[in-house]
């Protein structure tokens, strides 16, 4: 299953626009759409974010994604062989059984939102999945 899904790189940073300038005056990379408390970059056809940390120091949020069409079958399969899913309660973000719901994610994937959840691999990285809602879908009305 995870085999063919599209990977997403997300970087935390304590500092949003310290890394924007950072990635702009070091790298020579410029965001190629910006959201509140995200930025998301291209690089030879490939993409990552890098998202405003929620006080978490780097390291503590997820590593990489895989991004699935159908989440809840995706997470039934993984906890049929054992992985056990974080559940989240943030201020404005709480699971229902290990799955979170975020509405307005990037304009370009022409997603209205995003259903996420996080795990842990054995050496403690966080490890997600994310299925894009698109408007007028049944997922769209958990927004």
């Amino acid at each position: 299953m995870l085999k063919d899904a599209a990977l997403g790189v997300r970087l935390p940073a304590q500092d949003l626009e310290r890394a924007r300038d950072l990635y702009a005056e070091r790298l020579g990379l410029l965001p190629t759409e910006s959201r509140d408390g995200a930025l998301r970059y291209e690089c030879g056809g490939d993409s990552f974010a890098i998202f405003q940390s929620m006080g978490r120091p780097s390291g503590q949020h997820t590593q990489m994604g895989f991004y699935v069409p159908d989440i809840e079958a995706a997470v039934r399969e993984l906890r049929d062989r054992g992985l056990t899913f974080d559940e989240v309660d943030l201020p404005g973000m709480k699971s229902r059984d290990g799955i979170i719901d975020i509405p307005s994610q990037y304009p370009s994937t022409g997603a209205v939102g995003e259903r996420a959840v996080w795990f842990h691999d054995s050496e403690g990285n966080q490890l997600g999945l994310g299925q894009l809602v698109m408007p007028g879908t049944p997922d769209a009305d958990f927004l």
